[in-house]
């Protein structure tokens, strides 16, 4: 839940506009990007990389079982 209001309070800085602006939007946007990314990781690719490799060490474990 933080990373994502983290991602909304950063959006002024990737809208930005007037003195500047070149370099809140340069950094605006790699850290939308960035935070996005590990957003989207922590939400669903550590989840389902832990669920293959519990099914895959229970499979091992029932052959290896007499």
């Amino acid at each position: 839940m933080s990373e994502i209001s983290f991602i909304l309070g950063i959006i002024p800085l990737v809208m930005a506009s007037g003195a500047g602006m070149f370099g809140q939007r340069s950094l605006g946007i790699t850290v939308f990007g960035g935070m996005l990314a590990a957003l989207l990781v922590g939400t669903f690719f550590i989840p389902a990389f832990y669920a293959i490799v519990q099914s895959t060490r229970e499979a091992i474990k029932a052959k290896l079982s007499p």
